[in-house]
This record gives C-alpha cells, structure tokens and sequence, in this order.
C-alpha cells in the first residue's frame, strides 16, 4: 500500500508543478502582450489618432450594440478592440433586448500573444502582426 500511495504523491507533485509551469508561461505570455499593446497605443496617440466609442457585434447578424469602452479597434469585423489605456477586449456578444436597449458592458481579457489560435486555417495571427498591420491601415 504504500508505494502505491506514494506513487498517487509523485503524480500529484508532477501534476501541480506542471500546472504552476502552465501558470507562469501563460503570465509571461499576457504581460509580452500587454507591452505590445501599450505600443500600440502610444504610437496611436503619437501619431494623433483619436479613440472612439467602441460597438460590440453580436455574434452572426450585422447588428452592433453600445459599449463604454472607448478605443480602436483590432480587426476589420470589429470583434476585436483596445481602450486608450491599453485593455483588450473581446466585442463580440449575443443578441439580446437589454443590450439592444441599454448596451453592453464588455469587461476586458488577457491579450493573447496569438489571435485566433485555434481559429480556422488563415484566422490566427501574431498579436505583433496585427497592431502592425492596424498601425500601417491608419497611416498618420
């Protein structure tokens, strides 16, 4: 019995240094990200482009609806975006009266080195990518 339960130990250790790896890459990951971001909007600001309101798509149809976040915008459907203080937000929402009425309150997420991952072949992109396609579009 008790190699077994210390066997059941080693696996539990092996599993939670794994998770804490998992845990610290994926900091790592977010704050490369976050910097890339605030470049981003420091040369959006340097260059004198103004944010503005944001809308959020819903999901599948053409409608978009009010949100708070005043920003730019990180891909041509809208489904990304950026606040002038950096955030990253995912805009896309569901369909619904409360929203269509009042609009949507979108919190922010952790900016991914990748956009898209996982997406369909041609959909990811390198986070650095696309603020540098976004930048090169706006010109100024």
């Amino acid at each position: 019995m008790d190699s077994a339960a210390s066997w059941r130990e080693q696996r539990r250790e092996a599993a939670a240094a794994q998770g804490a790896a998992l845990e610290r890459r994926k900091a790592e990951e977010t704050a490369k990200a976050r910097a890339l971001l605030a470049g981003f909007v420091q040369e959006m600001q340097a260059r004198g482009i103004e944010p503005h309101q944001l809308r959020a798509p819903v999901v599948g149809s053409g409608t978009t609806y009010r949100t708070s976040i005043t920003g730019w915008y990180l891909r041509r459907n809208r489904s990304l975006g950026v606040d002038a203080e950096g955030n990253f937000y995912v805009l896309g929402t569901p369909a619904g009266l409360k929203a269509r009425l009042f609009g949507v309150q979108v919190l922010p997420s952790d900016p991914p080195l990748v956009v898209g991952l996982g997406a369909r072949d041609g959909e990811s992109l390198p986070l650095e990518q696309l603020l540098r396609m976004r930048l090169d579009e706006a010109g100024g």
